[in-house]
């Protein structure tokens, strides 16, 4: 097993492709290999335009946007980018087959001391590893969109998955600057897509029940609890607050609280209707081309300035 990984290898350009390549590009001792089926006229103008993002916003220099650039390779040549690859990390469809195979193809032309990731955000890493020979290797490594600036990796040990390639991923991820956690057993969700789809069923279950429209259920999570939640874990709140106040808080509350196991009625009938968002301006609320572009510049324009002084 590598010990110092230095050649990665991210498998698939799209955008989280494009995102993992820039985040493994800044550590100034990895060299990046960024794989895609078909050459692009500009292989690299998704990473440019983070890049140019994060430079406007005085979280990167010139020189350092350079310098990122300059540890990319772009190629379509399966063989070229694994050969000398101490970690490969795909980000092709949720596909569960597309996903094995992927992986039975790639295994013989890795060295044996390559470690085998998968950026999966809820899938299986035992079943994705199914036809990996060597399944010792193979690990989870769930990166949050855009990777390049939230912190988190979920690092998820499979059933095979050896101590020895948990421990070498998680260090490498600190290394590079990202925020590691080890998720010790492998479930759907893993650890912070469990939480959030919890909150999410919650969230639906109001609005089902006309306890709230979508607009104020956000509205009562962004200016309440989601103030709290970048710097006081729900966990430490409850320590801080007194487990015995929270007994007695769960006691009374957790009974009325939804438990449903299959997807929210309401989202089922908006899919059905084909009013998914902002895909089409119209989801559980209404948007404009102007709103959309305005939702996705406050969040990187938000995460930028919260993260660029992150340690």
């Amino acid at each position: 097993m590598c010990m110092n990984i230095k050649n990665v290898t991210v498998l698939g350009s799209g955008l989280m492709g494009n995102g993992l390549a820039l985040v493994f590009a800044k550590d100034p001792e990895t060299h990046v290999i960024l794989r895609s089926r078909s050459m692009k006229s500009e292989p690299l103008a998704g990473i440019r335009s983070n890049l140019d993002m994060l430079i406007e916003k005085g979280a990167m220099t010139e020189e350092e946007a350079g310098g990122i650039l300059s540890r990319i390779l772009f190629t379509t040549d399966m063989e070229r980018a694994l050969k000398d690859a101490d970690l490969v990390i795909e980000c092709v469809l949720e596909n569960m087959e597309l996903k094995q195979n992927l992986f039975a193809e790639i295994e013989p032309l890795c060295k044996e001391s390559c470690i085998l990731a998968t950026n999966t955000s809820v899938m299986s890493i035992t079943e994705i590893a199914a036809k990996v020979k060597n399944k010792s290797r193979f690990v989870g490594a769930h990166f949050w969109n855009p990777p390049y600036l939230i912190p988190l990796v979920e690092v998820v040990k499979g059933e095979d998955t050896s101590d020895e390639t948990m421990d070498i991923t998680y260090e490498y991820l600190k290394k590079i600057g990202k925020k590691p956690v080890k998720c010790v057993k492998d479930v759907p969700g893993f650890i912070a897509n469990r939480l959030q789809h919890a909150i999410w069923r919650e969230a639906l279950s109001i609005v089902e029940n006309g306890i709230a429209d979508p607009a104020t259920v956000d509205e009562a999570l962004r200016y309440g609890p989601g103030l709290r939640w970048p710097i006081l874990g729900i966990l430490e709140n409850a320590d801080m607050i007194g487990l015995d106040l929270s007994l007695s808080i769960q006691s009374y509350i957790v009974k009325y609280l939804e438990d449903a196991h299959e997807p929210s009625k309401l989202l089922r009938e908006l899919v059905e209707k084909g009013e998914l968002g902002f895909k089409t301006g119209k989801g559980y609320q209404t948007w404009t081309p102007e709103q959309i572009a305005a939702s996705n510049k406050r969040l990187r324009e938000y995460l930028i300035e919260v993260t660029k002084d992150l340690k």
